[in-house]
């Protein structure tokens, strides 16, 4: 039986999702991005409206803002965008349980066995389609196939609110005189790689001779050759989003240059608020940290060890970050920047067993005082309830003080 795959990608998606949020933002050019006066700002997504004045995901807030002087500056709600991602899975399953996700805002879906009950895939992608549009107040691109990379591919050709179908017959034609950069699998690195052998297109990766891409790029070049000739056929991976973070993880660089512990201690347990919280949003606990401190010569170190016990909390979190970097920072140089990571994630629900040297009695009021906060910042705000220190931290940026939450009743 032949396949039938989708990609779905919802469009835009952080900033479609702030402007279903707050619809006066729809007629106007917006970016989800940090203050514009911080250094370390950049733009995270853009409406097509910013992309029309030539704002890109990746650039500075600055740069945006010269080349769109009337672009609105969102800041992101991460806990929004989760929401919303999880709404699209279920809509997903309603009509296949193989499902895929690729981040928050793709997923492939493998719908061989539904065609009998809810027509081919093209016709089954504009349903997915309407109900994502009215439902979620979001659009989504969908590409259909018979494997995943065309799948992916057809949802990147139409953009907004598309379906696009890629066929065993006609995908020679259809996209063999595309970019090679359009391929799944090719960055810009690996494009420059192709064109430095006249690989401009997907038709000359195709008729490239295999040994030859094998011998250049490994089994990437091998790869790369199935895929422009239709012959990918990995299976569609049915798991959950949560399964993609291994790792949940916050880094700034700062407005100023640190220079001390105690300035350190602050930006540390205020990165902490935002990893603490990633960890509440997708039900997980970490069993370790990691630390990367970059000086003001730009040399980066990364440290990390293991936690007491798994937690949530994100003074426990920024307590082992900030005695790991006490031990292993000389203070040779100021720093720059700093990132707090949470690693070794498990399923907040996985049994652990304490040793004699942990009340668990005490652990357990600590994780109910963290919820309580939780529940506090998602009713009423970040800023309802903060750790003193935390009010007076002139070097951290404002907007990456505490994760911004959209107040829900």
């Amino acid at each position: 039986m032949n396949r039938t795959i989708l990609h779905c990608d919802m469009n835009n998606f952080y900033a479609s999702v702030e402007c279903h949020l707050n619809p006066a933002l729809a007629p106007h050019p917006i970016a989800v991005c940090g203050e514009t006066e911080e250094r370390h700002g950049i733009v995270l997504a853009k409406n097509y409206l910013a992309k029309d004045y030539g704002v890109r995901t990746g650039e500075a807030v600055w740069q945006a803002k010269q080349k769109c002087p009337s672009l609105l500056i969102v800041p992101p709600h991460y806990e929004e965008y989760v929401k919303v991602s999880r709404a699209a899975r279920q809509i997903y399953y309603d009509y296949t349980d193989t499902i895929e996700p690729m981040g928050l805002d793709e997923c492939w879906l493998d719908v061989t066995g539904s065609r009998r009950f809810f027509g081919e895939g093209e016709t089954l992608a504009h349903t997915i389609r309407t109900r994502i549009k009215s439902e979620l107040g979001v659009t989504v691109s969908i590409g259909v196939s018979f494997n995943k990379v065309f799948a992916k591919l057809g949802s990147d050709l139409k953009k907004p609110d598309a379906v696009t179908v890629i066929t065993a017959e006609d995908f020679r034609a259809r996209i063999w005189n595309l970019p090679a950069s359009e391929m799944l699998g090719v960055g810009s690195a690996t494009a420059k790689k192709l064109h430095a052998v006249g690989i401009h297109t997907i038709g000359d990766l195709a008729h490239y001779p295999r040994d030859c891409l094998r011998y250049k790029l490994g089994k990437c070049g091998d790869d790369l050759w199935r895929y422009a000739n239709g012959l990918d056929t990995s299976a569609v991976v049915t798991r959950e989003i949560e399964d993609l973070d291994k790792t949940a993880g916050h880094g700034i660089t700062t407005r100023e240059d640190l220079v001390s512990d105690d300035e350190v201690w602050r930006v540390m347990l205020s990165l902490a608020q935002n990893v603490g919280h990633r960890l509440h949003v997708y039900q997980k606990k970490a069993t370790g940290v990691a630390i990367d401190v970059r000086d003001n010569a730009l040399f980066s170190r990364i440290w990390q060890c293991k936690l007491a016990y798994p937690t949530q909390s994100a003074f426990r979190i920024a307590d082992t970050c900030f005695s790991l970097f006490q031990k292993s920072y000389g203070w040779a140089r100021p720093i720059r920047s700093l990132t707090v990571r949470a690693i070794g994630l498990v399923a907040e629900n996985l049994p652990y067993q304490f040793d004699l040297f942990h009340n668990a009695d005490s652990i357990e009021k600590e994780e109910t005082l963290d919820r309580t906060i939780e529940q506090l910042r998602e009713r009423y705000g970040s800023s309802i309830i903060r750790n003193a220190v935390l009010l007076h931290n002139p070097k951290m940026p404002r907007s990456d003080v505490l994760l911004r939450h959209t107040a829900t009743k």
